[in-house]
């Protein structure tokens, strides 16, 4: 049996959390409903995580020293965000059982290392070539054609780390702008909807799927999700059992967010799969108010050793994100009949920070 296996919390018990970002703390927010306490590590003195907690750690992800006292305060680690280190994962794994899996992070921290994997599962993803020189991505837009999508293999999140490449397109200039010796061109997939799937799966194994959301993206980044998605059941069970294929074979414990693409076909649509998210993801927002359990509380129970709720949903849901200087109407939305409204406490409100989100449920006509 593995460290991970033997995982079982009671309430009282402190769950460690790396990053401190809005996700940390409605992590932390769901562990208090349980009874169980959290103690949050991030580098950022302004972590909105931290005014949640009662224990918090401001220090850097390479501080061995922290790490080890942090570890020492805690009973099992998990993370918010996937772009921790893994050498961070792995010096606390040591300690402690870290859950999700620190080789996780090895797959989902590196585009082509995620590709190779949901492709060696037999799932569909775009056409990809790995790239590391201006020759190199010139000889893959031969092979993939235009457009295409060039990202950094590493470390790219709402839209950065990427750029669109069209007939004409200067490829040198391209490359240079990407400022990386790691990249990979993905074929442009002519997609008529994007959805996810966020999947829950325990140490038992048992996996709990929501229902698939739709996303709508501004400027690279999600703007609003609606449960259920407008696409057939059997499409819709594809997009679960694609999700639970993949959370089985990374032996994953927590909760994970499979990114997918809805492509039309002459035998009808057929889904490609994007990117995984080993953690709570944007578009789970909507289970905070839209359904019987969380994917915040999901998470919570799995890595509790717990078991997993099986998700009610509570009629048709909206959630908006709230972005950037849109903070500042948070008290329009505090007058909508229905609306529950979610705000960060993050401070200035930068162009494309996501400081808060509504959720909008639409109860089921009886």
């Amino acid at each position: 049996m593995t460290a991970s296996a033997q995982v079982k919390l009671k309430p009282g018990d402190t769950i460690g959390i790396l990053g401190g970002g809005q996700l940390g703390r409605m992590l932390a927010l769901a562990a208090a409903r349980l009874g169980l306490r959290c103690q949050v590590f991030s580098p950022d003195p302004d972590s909105p995580a931290f005014d949640v907690v009662q224990y918090a750690t401001c220090a850097e992800y390479a501080d061995v020293e922290a790490l080890e006292l942090f570890a020492a305060d805690v009973d099992v680690i998990t993370y918010e965000f996937e772009n921790v280190p893994a050498a961070t994962a792995m010096v606390l794994s040591a300690r402690r059982p870290v859950l999700p899996n620190y080789k996780v992070l090895e797959i989902s921290q590196d585009r082509l290392a995620e590709k190779d994997f949901v492709n060696g599962l037999g799932i569909a993803t775009a056409p990809y070539a790995d790239v590391a020189s201006a020759a190199g991505l010139r000889a893959a837009i031969g092979t993939i054609g235009l457009p295409a999508v060039v990202k950094t293999r590493r470390f790219g999140y709402d839209g950065k780390g990427q750029a669109m490449l069209r007939e004409g397109i200067d490829v040198d200039a391209a490359w240079a702008d990407l400022e990386t010796k790691s990249a990979i061109l993905e074929g442009f997939v002519p997609f008529e909807r994007e959805i996810s799937v966020i999947a829950a799966r325990g140490a038992d194994g048992q996996v709990e799927c929501f229902d698939v959301t739709e996303n709508e993206h501004r400027d690279h980044i999600l703007k609003y999700s609606h449960a259920p998605a407008r696409i057939p059941e059997t499409l819709a069970e594809e997009a679960r059992s694609i999700a639970t294929r993949i959370a089985t074979a990374l032996d994953y414990i927590g909760v994970l967010a499979v990114e997918m693409f809805v492509v039309p076909g002459k035998t009808g649509p057929t889904l490609l799969v994007n990117e995984i998210a080993p953690r709570v993801h944007n578009s789970g927002h909507w289970t905070l108010d839209g359904a019987s359990v969380s994917q915040f509380e999901q998470h919570i129970r799995a890595i509790a050793g717990w078991p997993l709720a099986k998700p009610v949903r509570h009629g048709a849901v909206t959630m908006t994100n709230l972005i950037g200087d849109e903070i500042n109407d948070y008290t329009r939305w505090l007058t909508v009949p229905g609306a529950t409204v979610h705000l960060y406490g993050k401070g200035a409100a930068r162009p494309g920070r996501k400081m808060g989100h509504v959720t909008q449920v639409t109860p089921p006509k009886l």
